[in-house]
């Protein structure tokens, strides 16, 4: 999903909301990954869990920062989780 500033088929209210439901996918994601990673066995299950989780975490602060530099008013719209 794409999620650049409203565009005119979005209001500024809907497009909040949709960055808050991928904030809250891309924790739980993250979650996940750690989780993975705590019960891998072998090397290629650790290596694998190790992507995963720097990736949702990449995926994660992107959002948090896109979420920050774009709403005045973090508080505003109810936060994330």
């Amino acid at each position: 999903m794409t999620l650049e500033r409203p565009a005119t088929h979005l209001s500024d209210q809907e497009w909040r909301e949709r960055l808050r439901k991928e904030i809250k996918e891309a924790h739980r994601d993250w979650v996940n990954a750690n989780r993975f990673f705590e019960y891998a066995l072998g090397q290629d299950q650790v290596d694998y869990a190790i992507y995963a989780i720097i990736t949702a975490e990449k995926r994660y602060e992107m959002l948090l920062r896109l979420a920050k530099r774009t709403c005045n008013h973090w508080p505003q719209w109810g936060g994330v989780m």
